[in-house]
């Protein structure tokens, strides 16, 4: 069974039309990373992805039903901005999320219940390499660093489905290739099913299972915002040929705004 399915989904805001006949099918465990030029509607698929956008149009389901329009614990997300809070250490960082959901009300926990969720975050600490850093505060941290705690956060709830929107977008190239290295390692010991959008052509075909690129079928030069963007290509990776690579960076290329 598909545990995301889109069906002939549309995204306008008013008469700008982001999103054009979206249909997609994607099992669980599978890595999708997505590729586009600016503004051709990745981030806002995301959105829709995790809840915090509703579609204009077409259906968007989870397991078969609707996908809530509200984020949930099923979906955790990490951005290229690291969404940690300073004013909280980097432990406190990472059980806020689990006492939010056994008090929502307090957004704290005590006794046995409290020994349990700081146990569980120290050791998703431990399995991002910040097992060494759990008193230090995000501004002590470097960038790496800060994005591994950001995905502790996400993680520290066992979500079903992980959204990552550029998250290696300001890293420099050495502290990018082991954060390659600590995604591909959650993904293969969790099983999660994966969507991270990338700017880098190079990263998506190095990570994902498959690679979607958003781009737009028609274009009206006098009306740039009547036609959206959808899946132009869908392509399981470790089957893709040198033709097919230089065509995408090609198209790429051509329509980067």
């Amino acid at each position: 069974m598909n545990v995301i399915e889109a069906r002939h989904l549309w995204k306008e805001y008013g008469d700008n039309v982001v999103l054009e006949n979206v249909s997609l099918a994607v099992k669980a465990g599978e890595f999708i990373t997505v590729v586009g030029t600016s503004g051709c509607g990745k981030t806002t698929f995301l959105k829709l992805l995790l809840g915090v956008e509703t579609a204009t149009r077409g259906d968007l389901l989870l397991d078969g039903k609707p996908l809530p329009d509200e984020p949930n614990a099923d979906r955790g997300i990490v951005f290229q901005r690291y969404s940690v809070f300073p004013h909280l250490n980097v432990l406190e960082n990472v059980m806020l999320g689990a006492e939010l959901a056994a008090s929502p009300f307090w957004g704290r926990t005590f006794g046995k219940r409290r020994r349990a969720i700081r146990e569980q975050a120290v050791a998703m600490l431990e399995s991002v390499g910040l097992g060494t850093a759990l008193l230090k505060y995000p501004s002590e941290l470097s960038g790496g660093m800060q994005q591994r705690l950001a995905l502790a956060q996400a993680l520290i709830k066992k979500p079903r489905i992980l959204l990552l929107d550029e998250p290696f977008g300001a890293l420099d190239p050495g502290i990018r290739a082991d954060m390659h290295q600590l995604i591909l390692s959650i993904w293969r010991q969790t099983g999660l099913t994966i969507f991270m959008i990338t700017h880098d052509l190079k990263e998506g075909f190095y990570l994902g299972t498959r690679l979607w690129v958003f781009d737009k079928r028609r274009h009206d030069p006098q009306a740039p915002n009547r036609f959206g963007a959808t899946i132009t290509y869908d392509i399981p990776l470790g089957h893709t040929d040198r033709t097919t690579l230089h065509t995408i960076q090609q198209s790429l290329g051509a329509n980067h705004d």
